[in-house]
């Protein structure tokens, strides 16, 4: 059953990968309600990395609908599809992704420079990325530090905080917790469930580790939503 007022919805999606293997990926139905905060289990090869491509746009569905705050991404063309991602899907990356030689406050701001109305629901930007470092635990003086100095804890903090400038209405994350272990990933997940609580953010977050489940509103298995194909070129 569907939640009430999807922000996210999908509907008998299809997208095959081509290659020496050929590898398919179809869902025939998937939603996320406004405000929830979701666990996608799966394993490796499972189809997490190709779903959230068609979910963040990056990638194109053969066929099926793909809704993301009442939008049709096959709707949109190339460019407006980066920039829709970009005011809309705060992203918190397995690796970070943060940009090294940067200062935090650099990657903090950086999803603002591509996105005009996420950039204008900040009244200060700058405030507010301080703000955030304050509320995720890292000290004030952090914020004019190189990414590339800082430790692994708070590289992924300064993820949290880049994802969730602006007040994106979703947070996608993938494998945030993969290299942590059970007490920072407590500490962690506890600091992005107040961020996106307080803000009634959106959160899919991405993950193999089912000890994670039960902080979640709701636990969905790949294996349930998703049908893998696989043949041979």
């Amino acid at each position: 059953m569907a939640p009430a007022d999807p922000i996210l919805r999908l509907n008998e999606v299809r997208f095959r990968w081509s290659g020496r293997a050929s590898f398919a990926v179809s869902v025939p139905e998937f939603s996320v309600a406004a405000g929830e905060t979701v666990l996608l289990l799966g394993e490796s090869g499972s189809g997490k990395s190709t779903l959230l491509s068609l979910i963040c746009g990056t990638i194109l569905a053969n066929s099926g609908q793909i809704s993301v705050s009442g939008t049709d991404l096959s709707t949109l063309p190339n460019g407006k599809r980066d920039t829709f991602r970009a005011e809309h899907i705060g992203m918190i990356f397995q690796q970070f992704n943060l940009l090294p030689f940067g200062s935090v406050l650099d990657n903090i701001l950086l999803p603002l420079r591509f996105a005009p109305s996420r950039r204008a629901r900040s009244l200060d930007p700058q405030q507010e990325a301080r703000a955030l470092c304050t509320a995720l635990g890292l000290p004030i003086e952090v914020v004019s530090a190189k990414a590339s100095n800082l430790s692994v804890g708070q590289q992924q903090r300064v993820a949290v905080a880049r994802a969730l400038i602006g007040r994106p209405p979703i947070v996608i994350a993938d494998e945030p917790t993969s290299a942590l272990d059970a007490d920072s990933q407590a500490d962690f997940l506890n600091l992005l469930f107040d961020q996106v609580k307080s803000h009634g953010t959106t959160l899919l977050m991405v993950s193999h580790d089912q000890r994670l489940a039960e902080q979640f509103d709701r636990v969905v298995h790949m294996q349930d939503i998703a049908h893998i194909e696989r043949q041979a070129a």
